[in-house]
Formats: C-alpha cells, sequence, structure tokens
C-alpha cells in the first residue's frame, strides 16, 4: 500500500516530466526567436552591433521602402495565383485516382512523389527546363514560336514560381480531399443520378458541398504558404529576387535584410512581424468563412 500511495503521489508532476524536453525544446526554437524577434523589430541592431531601441522607427521606414512594397505585391499576387489552383485541381485529381482501377496504385504514388521531393532538386530541375536553352525552349523554337524568356521576364518569373509551386503542392492536398471523399455518402450520388443529374451537376451538388470544409482547410494552408514562399523564387529567380529584384517577395526580402555580417536585423525582424500579422489575419479570414459557411 505505501508504494501505491507513493505513486499517487508522484502522478500529478509525472505528466510534466515527460512533456519536459518537448517543451524546452519548443520553447529554445520557436516561442524564444518569436520573443527575440520581436523586441528586436523595436531597434536598429544588426548581425555583430548589439542594437538600441528605436521605436517604431522600422516599421515608418517600411512605408517609404519600395522593396516592401514590391515584395507585399509579389507575395499577394502569389495568394491570388496559386490557392485557386490549389483549391480545385488537387480535388479533380483526387476524384480522378479515387477510382479503383487497375494500376491507379501508381499513378497515386507518382502525383506524391513531387512532394517529398527536395525543393532544390525540384528547382534546379525547373530551372533546366525553363531556361533559355532548356527542354521547353528548344520544343518551342521547334514548332516556330521562338524561346521565351521564362526566367528573365519579371510576370513570367513569377508565373513560373508559381506553376512549380502548384505541381509540388497537388499531391499533398490530394490526399486531404482523398481522406474527405471517403467519408461522402454513396447514396447521395445514386440519388442525384436517378435525379438525371450528370457527372458536373452531381459534382457540383453533392461533391463539393460535402467537401466545402476540406476547401476552407486547403485554402487556409495553401494562403500561408503561398504568402509565405521563399524556395521557388529564389531557385527561379536567384537571390537578388530576378530581374531589378521585381520579383522578390516579403520572405526573399527578410532573407535579403538580415543576412550577411552588415545584415539589418532589427529591420529585418520588423520585416518578419509584418509578415506573421498578415499570416494570423489571412488565418483569421479564412476561419471566418468557415464559421459562415457552416450552419
Amino acid at each position: 500500500m505505501a508504494g501505491v500511495s507513493r505513486v499517487r503521489r508522484q502522478l500529478p508532476t509525472s505528466p510534466w516530466l515527460f512533456a519536459a524536453p518537448g517543451l524546452l525544446v519548443v520553447g529554445a526554437f520557436v516561442l524564444y526567436p518569436f520573443v527575440s524577434t520581436i523586441v528586436d523589430s523595436f531597434t536598429d541592431r544588426r548581425t555583430l552591433i548589439p542594437g538600441h531601441f528605436v521605436g517604431l522607427a522600422n516599421f515608418r521606414e517600411l512605408v517609404h521602402d519600395d522593396m516592401f512594397w514590391t515584395g507585399l505585391r509579389n507575395s499577394t499576387l502569389y495568394i491570388a495565383g496559386v490557392v485557386p489552383a490549389l483549391v480545385v485541381l488537387p480535388l479533380l485529381l483526387a476524384l480522378l485516382v479515387q477510382k479503383n482501377i487497375p494500376g491507379i496504385t501508381f499513378f497515386r504514388s507518382a502525383f506524391y512523389t513531387p512532394v517529398v521531393a527536395s525543393i532544390v532538386v525540384v528547382g534546379l530541375i525547373w530551372v533546366w527546363l525553363l531556361d533559355e536553352r532548356g527542354l521547353v525552349n528548344s520544343l518551342l523554337e521547334t514548332v516556330g514560336i521562338g524561346r521565351v524568356g521564362f526566367l528573365s521576364d519579371q510576370w513570367l518569373l513569377l508565373l513560373s514560381a508559381m506553376a512549380v509551386t502548384v505541381w509540388k503542392g497537388l499531391g499533398y492536398y490530394m490526399i486531404i480531399y482523398l481522406a474527405a471523399l471517403a467519408g461522402v455518402p454513396r447514396e447521395l450520388h445514386e440519388a442525384a443520378a436517378v435525379d438525371g443529374a450528370g457527372t458536373v451537376r452531381r459534382f457540383l451538388t453533392v461533391t463539393v458541398p460535402a467537401v466545402r470544409s476540406t476547401m476552407i482547410l486547403v485554402a487556409a494552408l495553401s494562403s500561408v504558404a503561398a504568402f509565405k514562399t521563399f524556395s521557388e523564387v529564389y531557385l527561379l529567380a536567384g537571390p537578388d529576387g530576378g530581374p531589378a529584384g521585381e520579383d522578390t517577395t516579403l520572405v526573399m526580402l527578410v532573407q535579403q535584410t538580415g543576412t550577411g555580417l552588415t545584415g539589418r536585423v532589427g529591420y529585418a525582424s520588423a520585416l518578419s512581424v509584418v509578415v506573421f500579422v498578415v499570416t494570423v489575419a489571412l488565418m483569421l479570414l479564412v476561419l471566418r468563412a468557415d464559421r459562415r459557411e457552416r450552419p
């Protein structure tokens, strides 16, 4: 009995002992950098120079920084171009691979392969494809269209980066939709078919309402990821953000400003705070839309 009572006295502290390693990791690599970034955003700290408190000077500078508005424009355009495609195309893909036909497992694996592929490898492959002397331009020249500056034109480069993002994210969101489609009762489709509804009508009146919550979730996840995009544009446009830096995104601007021996850590922290605030605002907008959709 004494042993049992001793175990009972230890139970209230035991969960904290098990959680302590995880809490330490979260505190060291998540909470501390988060708080440190907010504090640094109000200083003029540089990479090797301790900062002094400057109040809202960094945020006032943002308003007059042309590169900030360029990055905000590109990040916003990225959301507008990527999110609709990642909401609709994976759903259509999930409907396609949901069918139990011979060889469908191979196609499911093939569609998911870009998700697990390294973004660096993916970026280099697309650079080789879209380069002025790459495969795509060689094919275009063969059919008489001529070479296209996918990586030299400001807008074509941004569209190319969006295409890479969509291509790499299709398989990930397809899996999410497959899980949602598994919960759609077959009886609903059968009833709609009896009423004379065709494939398109059943998709709009049965499938879409049934997975509407999942579509909102996908919109939320893809919006945040699109606004914080870095690797695709960096690999295709280079560290300078394309011609004259016109394809720089906000996260790329944070990297350009805050790294190096002369990096302006305080200003980069202010940029990071803006990215965080906009990201939270996007999530709140999606949650509000989700609540409106629910009865």
